[in-house]
């Protein structure tokens, strides 16, 4: 499991003075994006001409997430398909285990060429399943 860290800013906040929903979406995507940087997932992609493309994400808003909280990322593959992967993402108050909200992600491997999603195999599901590795 890859954690990574976001600490709230007033500009995170919405009317209601908490982190606006939307939000959400963006410390998930920075916490990915740190953690496909521990692995060389985007350059095995791109050599390939492939893309990894977001297909669905739910998000589970648990409870609100005010000013100056540290709310750690952990990110973590959790399942992968034959076409399809999906990442498994927690978001908990640092020091606790309170958790904040949780999301599903789930990513196709796409081919630039045909734009059509193929087989997750090779170096890329080598890799994937290396990153659904609790230790990952």
């Amino acid at each position: 499991m890859f954690v990574s860290e976001v600490k709230v800013r007033g500009y995170h906040l919405d009317i209601y003075q908490h982190v606006n929903n939307a939000r959400y979406l963006e410390f998930l995507e920075e916490a990915r994006w740190s953690f496909f940087e521990q692995y060389p997932l985007v350059q095995t992609v791109h050599k390939s001409n492939y893309a990894f493309v977001l297909v669905n994400i739910n998000i589970n808003y648990r409870r609100p997430a005010f000013v100056n909280e540290v709310i750690e990322i952990r990110t973590q593959v959790s399942r992968i398909g034959n076409r399809s992967c999906t990442i498994h993402q927690a978001l908990v108050l640092k020091g606790t285990d309170t958790l904040v909200a949780d999301a599903d992600v789930t990513f196709c491997v796409l081919d630039q060429d045909q734009h059509v999603a193929v087989p997750i195999e090779g170096d890329i599901r080598e890799l994937l399943t290396t990153m659904s590795s609790k230790d990952s």
